[in-house]
């Protein structure tokens, strides 16, 4: 049985798609060691960390919902198929457990990003004050323009990723960093019109 191509696939002389190049072309974008639980959390840990408290996840829950993704993840790691970065497929979670910590309780001032220590203490206190004028900033926004936000700015997703996360059309996602852009803008430009 001779392989011919049309286009750009291998097909049989039967019309049947060469699937062995397919699966070799596959092989070689995959890793070489399987994802497990261990590997995902020391390369995206602090992301997830940092995802969560943008998001709106309180302080004191930070550490629950980082538990929580990956526990999630642990549960479902059969199901994931390199259709998306573990990356992009650990945030959709992630987006997940922070809306559910936001519905348990209501949203707390952002104290805390990630556990950083030996830090000077102007330093530090001039970054809490950061932190809680990005909450209080973020705060404003709806649930789904912050969330894209977040990600988009913040966790520099791209717009696809962000769609795939949230199993969104990219176009909603276009369209929601679109109008919480503009929202923030909004709230940036009267705050510092107050300051005035």
């Amino acid at each position: 049985m001779e392989n011919v191509w049309k286009g750009n696939a291998r097909v049989t002389e039967y019309g049947v798609p060469d699937t062995q190049g397919f699966v070799n072309a596959l092989a070689r974008l995959m890793p070489a060691q399987p994802l497990d639980l261990t590997t995902l959390y020391e390369a995206h840990g602090r992301q997830i960390w940092r995802t969560l408290a943008r998001l709106g996840v309180p302080p004191s829950s930070l550490e629950d919902g980082v538990h929580d993704v990956f526990l999630a993840a642990h549960r479902r790691l059969g199901e994931f198929g390199w259709r998306s970065s573990p990356s992009t497929w650990l945030v959709g979670i992630a987006v997940r457990v922070a809306a559910n910590h936001r519905r348990k309780s209501r949203r707390q001032p952002l104290l805390e990003v990630a556990p950083d220590v030996l830090r000077g203490a102007d330093e530090e206190l001039d970054r809490k004050r950061k932190l809680r004028e990005l909450e209080r900033v973020l705060s404003q926004l709806p649930d789904e323009q912050r969330e894209v936000v977040v990600l988009c700015d913040l966790e520099q997703l791209s717009a696809p990723e962000v769609a795939e996360a949230l199993d969104e059309k990219v176009n909603t996602i276009y369209s929601r960093l679109r109008l919480g852009r503009a929202l923030l803008k909004k709230v940036l430009t009267s705050t510092q019109e107050d300051a005035s």
